[in-house]
């Protein structure tokens, strides 16, 4: 349990900031920072026995026959980058709270950090593949919200965009691979598969799963050619640079590299692939940042480059590279975060992150110079600093790592980056901070309160004690080197110096070189501007925009806004696949002897088919049409009642009457004929594919009916009394055996009913309620409210409640329930508003149908709750008998909480929508509408002479 509190704590931490922030920016950080800091300790607490060897656990079932479960684990890696992510984040939390201005809305912020902090620490210690694919989606998702946090910039949103785009679209062929992947090992716990590496590298799917998996990890590690969006979402905020960019959302990659190590790599296809993408990218973003004069681009061009050196060094395959990656994991975090923090430093105090327009800072700003020259030098690889220390141990591997037989490939590359990365780390350092003190700075310089630099320090403490005492990182990196292998390591030793060995001489290279180059600047400039240059963006941009034209020009064929078209579509597709599904299986003639035809059957089926086919013929008169399909729905609920189904019949009927009546008060607004449609073609074809689905629908019907099968209604049946308190198996299904479908369907209801409210909204004016007026009949009659039916209505409506009532409450034994008798009430309001009109009938309304929805399912979902009180499952069921006084004894049962939940969603569902029309025909209406219940509208001389006062009361 204390594995899933520590993922969750940043989620509920995120509740709090944008309330908290109304006591202040200090309590608002405050609040933001204990939440980080109560998971980080509660990580820490597991530090003894994971490096005793142990891998504590937890899980509990999710969704268990799709293998999704509540699991998590913490081993050597998983404790190494939850601690990243957690212990920076808390730095992060402190340098923000200084960095952000006044007007930027912190809370907002925070919560958005917070929300991402969660999202990676889940991916860190998830157990199951499934649950990790939605941490990693949420990271793609809270990333954009970061990155987009200066949503006034349009460079801000498009790096979102683009940030989304493409970690996006690589989340989704990662979920396509994790799937393969979890096919193959036959489990969706990673332990399981981690321990079943062999037989998925032998499986043939084993390609297709790794390509998906690559492409997942390399677009959110920024992988050439994939690297281009890692520096425009450098519009973000610096706080966000130096978390999500720097310390864990980009190695989000490479840690899903390193955790599948064991599963995927030692093959061919992976050396090759993820060296080769590891190896461009090193040297593709080292070089670009050389050149680049903005200090965050660069310093986002940089951490491309070493993310490729990380997955390079996986991709050798062999334990040593995961040892010098796990290291380089360590180093890269503690020297990148403090140089993005600098930068932000830099443009917060000087307002400009331009290299041309800096210099000489370290006279004016001297802690915040040295403490970047620090981290600069690391980065550079320079000795006595944990950055030579890794980037020795990546040298090494490449001296011994051989590339398609040859040999001085992979190194002579490897040294190349690590050259391009002292020339880089070097025009950050000298140009930004050394050099004379210039006078026309934006905005003049100087240190940022201790707030803001605090965080810098730490970071940079061990920059400098790992490099001199490399011992003390060891534990870290051999725990988290022995997890990414999965077996024992080699003996190493982290060591200052190794002797003159090849990565010494391949180094004291890179270190000349880079300083060579730096020198040697304009000129590099000069040959890289005479070069041609892609632009990632506009090839990016290109590649959207066609896109996006393609997608409009597919819509703009296929969504015509025809009906008709899209049900022709959807049923030529289910034909198709229906007679695939019929030509590729064995056909037999069913054994059970259909039963005999009997003469009131006959007369049902020809009124049946007589009234279909009338629809076909006279379709354009719309009130024909309705009156049709009702007598196609006595048709039918007459064959519920044939075999046996009264529960179904009481519905078809009920909804028969509810949809009829609503439809005729919506038919009054609309022309009595629909248009012309076009000609004897279209008809044939439509024809056609009418037949054909007809015909398999039947055919489909006649094969099951002749054939014996067992379903799970024989369950339903065995148990509707023992299992769920009741004879009525119809009604026990919906509110027990299948409670979780019908609350579905309740809240769809809701959804429709309130749908049906905002569309109908804009036809109470302007333009919509001018072409209602325009398209209305002229009055047909005088008696607005006929008396008989007024009168009739006043009697049946409390009889028709009774009836209600008593269906209602026999519902769980006997045919009724919570949703027929919510149709008789409804019809029963429906009588009062078509008899008395709609003024009369609301003005007497007590209880708002928005209301009556929401209350239904709230009752509804409180029944399910309920449940847990007693340790059961959401939405089980109890019933008992109660023995009182003269009554005797009867049964209760808790469903009828969710009966009742069903009953008021269904009658506030109706009258929302009877409401809604009746409104939109009082609106329509070019004279008042006479409020009384027998009122005549008479013409004007037929108006009686008003009398005189004096004579009122004469007769009296």
């Amino acid at each position: 349990m204390k594995l899933a509190l520590i993922t969750l704590l940043p989620f509920l931490g995120a509740v709090f900031p944008v309330f908290s922030i109304r006591s202040g920016r200090n309590a608002c950080a405050s609040l933001a920072g204990a939440f980080t800091l109560a998971a980080l300790v509660l990580l820490l607490t597991e530090v003894p026995a994971v490096y005793r060897g142990e891998v504590p656990a937890w899980s509990v079932e999710w969704l268990a026959p799709v293998g999704l479960r509540f699991s998590f684990f913490v081993d050597g890696l998983g404790l190494f980058f939850a601690a990243l992510i957690l212990g920076i984040g808390l730095l992060i939390i402190l340098y923000a709270r200084f960095y952000l201005d006044r007007r930027d809305p912190m809370g907002v912020f925070y919560t958005y950090l917070l929300l991402f902090q969660g999202a990676m620490v889940g991916i860190a210690l998830s157990n199951n593949i499934l649950m990790m694919l939605v941490f990693w989606e949420l990271t793609s998702l809270s990333s954009f919200l970061l990155i987009g946090y200066w949503r006034h910039l349009p460079e801000a949103r498009q790096g979102a965009r683009m940030a989304l785009a493409v970690t996006g679209g690589g989340g989704l062929c990662l979920i396509a691979g994790m799937l393969i992947l979890g096919q193959i090992a036959g489990s969706y716990e990673l332990t399981e598969i981690l321990a079943r590496g062999e037989i998925i590298k032998a499986s043939p799917l084993y390609g297709p799963a790794l390509v998906l998996i690559l492409l997942g990890a390399f677009t959110k590690s920024a992988q050439f050619p994939f690297h281009f969006w890692l520096p425009h979402a450098m519009a973000a905020p610096t706080p966000v640079s130096a978390y999500l960019h720097s310390a864990t959302m980009v190695k989000a990659g490479v840690f899903l590299l390193a955790r599948l190590w064991p599963a995927l790599a030692g093959t061919d296809m992976w050396f090759l692939t993820v060296t080769s993408a590891g190896l461009v990218t090193m040297i593709v973003g080292a070089w670009i940042a050389i050149f680049k004069d903005d200090l965050k681009a660069l310093l986002a061009f940089s951490t491309v480059s070493h993310l490729g050196l990380m997955v390079m060094l996986l991709g050798f395959g062999t334990p040593m590279a995961a040892i010098a990656c796990a290291f380089h994991i360590l180093n890269h975090a503690t020297f990148k975060a403090p140089l993005f923090m600098s930068a932000g430093i830099v443009d917060h105090e000087a307002h400009t992150r331009d290299i041309r327009r800096l210099g000489g800072l370290m006279t004016l700003m001297p802690i915040t110079a040295t403490l970047a020259l620090v981290a600069a030098a690391s980065m550079a690889g320079i000795p006595l600093l944990n950055g030579f220390l890794s980037k020795e141990m990546m040298l090494e591997e490449a001296s011994h790592t051989a590339y398609a037989g040859t040999a001085w490939l992979v190194p002579a590359l490897a040294t190349l980056g690590a050259l391009l990365s002292v020339a880089y780390s070097a025009r950050f350092a000298i140009r930004t901070f050394l050099g004379p003190v210039r006078d026309d700075y934006p905005h003049h310089p100087h240190d940022p309160p201790f707030g803001m630099w605090l965080p810098v320090a730490v970071l940079v403490v061990p920059v400098v004690a790992i490099g001199l005492l490399p011992a003390i990182a060891e534990p870290v990196v051999i725990r988290t080197a022995t997890a990414i292998v999965g077996g024992p390591l080699p003996e190493f030793h982290l060591a200052l110096w190794h002797g003159l060995t090849p990565a010494l001489f391949m180094s004291l290279v890179a270190i000349a070189g880079g300083a060579a180059l730096f020198a040697a600047f304009d000129a590099a400039n000069s040959l890289r501007l005479s070069l041609p240059r892609p632009e990632a963006k506009r090839l990016f941009d290109r590649t959207i925009g066609a896109l996006v034209l393609a997608s409009r020009r597919f819509i703009d064929a296929s969504h015509a806004g025809s009906l008709q078209a899209y049900a022709g579509a959807t049923i030529v597709a289910v034909v198709t696949v229906g007679l695939v599904a019929f030509f590729d299986a064995p056909h037999g003639a069913g054994e059970r002897v259909p039963m005999a035809v009997n003469l009131p059957a006959v007369i049902a089926w020809a009124v049946l088919l007589g009234a279909a086919l009338a629809i076909v013929l006279r379709h354009a008169d719309r009130l024909l049409t309705l009156v049709l399909t009702s007598v196609i729905g006595l048709i039918v609920s007459l064959a519920f009642l044939q075999f046996s189904a009264p529960d179904l019949a009481l519905t078809q009927i009920s909804v028969e009457v509810v949809t009829t009546i609503l439809l005729l008060l919506a038919l009054n607004l609309l022309p009595k004929k629909t248009v012309l449609e076009k000609g004897l073609g279209v008809h044939l074809r439509d024809g056609a594919i009418a037949l054909v689905a007809g015909l398999g629908i039947a055919g489909i019907a006649y094969a099951v009916m002749t054939r014996d099968f067992t379903t799970i209604s024989d369950f339903h049946i065995a148990q509707s009394k023992p299992g769920g308190g009741g004879t009525n198996v119809v009604n026990v299904t919906l509110v027990d055996f299948r409670g979780f479908d019908t609350f579905g369907e309740i809240i769809v209801l809701g959804i429709a009913a309130l749908t049906i409210f905002a569309l109908l909204d804009n036809a109470l004016r302007g333009a919509a309620a001018r072409r209602l007026d325009a398209m209305r009949q002229g009055e047909e009659g005088k008696d607005a409210h006929p008396l008989i039916l007024v009168v009739a209505t006043r009697v049946l409506l409390p009889l028709a409640l009774t009836v209600a009532a008593y269906i209602f409450l026999r519902g769980h034994n006997q045919p009724g329930g919570g949703f027929i008798a919510g149709l008789i009430v409804a019809i029963a309001y429906i009588m009062q508003y078509i008899a008395s009109g709609y003024t009369f009938a609301a003005d007497r309304a007590r209880v708002d149908a928005q209301a009556m929805i929401g209350a239904g399912i709230i009752v509804a979902g409180l029944t399910g709750i309920g449940a847990w009180l007693f340790g059961a499952p959401f939405l089980t069921s109890t019933f008992g008998y109660v023995h009182l006084p003269v009554v005797g004894e009867f049964e209760l049962a808790s469903a009828m909480g969710f009966d009742t939940g069903v009953f008021l969603t269904v009658v506030g569902a109706v009258m929302l929508s009877l409401a809604q029309i009746s409104r939109v025909e009082q609106r329509a209406e070019r004279e008042p509408v006479p409020e009384g219940p027998m009122d005549i509208k008479l013409k004007p001389e037929e108006m009686p002479l008003p009398v005189p006062a004096a004579t009122e009361g004469a007769g009296e």
